[in-house]
């Protein structure tokens, strides 16, 4: 082994580095009841590494392929530690309180880190231990709550259907490896071809990432699993778990199925079409805050994926990027407002509480109304952007397509349409604030500094990143 390897791996040794101080912190100060400090440095070495992962360091492979890297997956990693430390950011107050702070910031981070193994692995047996790496700390996350009967029981689903994901995911791997007896990306690129072995490996392994990112029908968890968990790992859920697996599910099916893209295509189109139509329907049900936005964002991976139907590499891998940062931003002032709310207000969560909200709370009602208009693709707003890219990537990849392209366009066009129902549940939020009346409104409270400043956050990026087209320009460079 070549100990110099490791220094290629500078984002995933900055986590490493985190890790280490957060654990020595975290013992050292055991028994002090006053830790206010404590939040602040785990946000600040989570923002240290988002610079990191922003360092020019280029192309990169180590351990003789397993590990690769390059300027466009550097780029996710940074996306990604960004939410996460927004994450941090607004979990303060709730983290303070369940007297386990430290456990829950090393969790997260230790999560990120098996995010970043995942989406820079080379090989699909580096990739299933970045795969585990990120799920059994989540599960830990999700059950962190653990007086609280929904959060143990949304822990027990998320964990079952992780371990049956995972499995079904080895098994299509095994396919792959008893086909050509390898499991390096660039090896089986070369020697891919569409025999029913090889398709049978593509439908498992695709079916078990499927779980990972919630796409019907592998969604059943979701909503059970996002009202049982803790508001700040609901909102670490739907963003940052989410992003890594969309990122690495694009990655592999380019790079190592790439000529079989006709048929990944036919299965995309199809689990494209389900989750968005699927998920509006059921959003639109929901009377409960977090599982409207579970299938929100069930929706929303749907739209995610739809950089998949391009047929260029650095067309989908840049609107897939830039459509990730957009949700971090939207998804986690929802997620932050919902998270203040509940700790203020004896941990209410239902759709109904907010009726009047504007009236007490007329700064967090704006907010949410900024983030729920991206979410539902308003302009001038970010979301509005984000989507128009992704279509963009979509109508690409119909025109350079000779099979599949009538399809394609078919596919858009549904979802097309259901940016008008999507417009319409966001709209109920927004409805329940500001005109529905309350005899017994949320009260009037002020947030955390914290809360604020992670707002402060993503608000801005609502605003702005759609307007600040040099940030998608940027994305687009670094996937060239």
């Amino acid at each position: 082994m070549n100990y110099n390897d490791f220094f290629k791996m500078i984002p995933e040794a900055s986590l490493v580095a985190i890790l280490i101080i957060l654990f020595i912190a975290d013992f050292i100060s055991a028994k002090k009841k006053n830790r206010k400090w404590f939040n602040p440095l785990a946000s600040i070495l989570l923002l240290a590494n988002t610079m990191v992962c922003l360092l020019p360091l280029g192309a990169q492979e180590a351990f003789g392929g397993m590990y690769v890297t390059s300027t466009s997956i550097d780029i996710m990693k940074a996306i990604l530690s960004l939410g996460t430390f927004i994450v941090v950011l607004q979990s303060r107050v709730w983290a303070m309180r369940s007297e386990k702070e430290g456990e829950f910031y090393m969790l997260v981070v230790s999560t990120l880190l098996g995010m970043n193994v995942m989406m820079s692995a080379g090989n699909f047996l580096m990739f299933f231990l970045g795969l585990e790496m990120a799920s059994v700390p989540l599960a830990c996350a999700v059950a962190f709550d653990k007086y609280r009967k929904n959060s143990a029981e949304a822990a027990a689903k998320f964990i079952i259907t992780a371990t049956f994901s995972s499995a079904v995911m080895l098994y299509g791997i095994s396919f792959l490896y008893a086909a050509y007896g390898t499991f390096y990306f660039t090896d089986l690129s070369t020697k891919i071809s569409a025999t029913p072995l090889t398709i049978m490996g593509l439908i498992f392994f695709f079916s078990g990432l499927g779980f990972k990112i919630s796409l019907v029908p592998f969604h059943f968890w979701t909503a059970d699993t996002y009202q049982g968990a803790p508001t700040s790992v609901t909102g670490y859920l739907s963003v940052v778990s989410k992003g890594a697996a969309t990122f690495t599910l694009l990655s592999i099916l380019f790079h190592v199925f790439g000529s079989l893209v006709e048929y990944w295509h036919v299965l995309m189109m199809i689990v494209i079409v389900l989750s968005i139509t699927i998920a509006n329907l059921f959003a639109i049900r929901q009377s409960e805050l977090k599982r409207f936005m579970a299938f929100s964002s069930i929706s929303q991976a749907g739209y995610i994926m739809l950089a998949a139907l391009g047929n260029d590499w650095s067309t989908s891998v840049t609107s897939l990027s830039y459509y990730v940062l957009i949700y971090i931003v939207a998804n986690m002032a929802v997620f932050s407002i919902i998270s203040v709310v509940e700790q203020n207000n004896g941990g209410k969560t239902q759709i109904d509480d907010y009726d009047g909200f504007y009236k007490t709370n007329p700064r967090l009602s704006f907010l949410m109304t900024l983030a729920m208009f991206s979410l539902g693709g308003i302009p001038p707003f970010a979301g509005m952007f984000s989507k128009f890219f992704v279509f963009m990537a979509g109508v690409k990849g119909a025109n350079i397509s000779t099979t599949m392209g009538g399809w394609s366009y078919v596919v858009l066009f549904i979802a097309l349409l259901n940016t008008v129902v999507s417009l319409y549940y966001y709209l109920k939020i927004v409805k329940a604030m500001y005109i529905n009346h309350s005899d017994s409104p949320l009260p009037t409270f002020k947030s955390d500094v914290n809360t604020k400043f992670a707002l402060a956050i993503c608000t801005l990026g609502i605003v702005l990143f759609g307007l600040c087209s040099y940030i998608y320009e940027w994305i687009a460079a670094a996937a060239q």
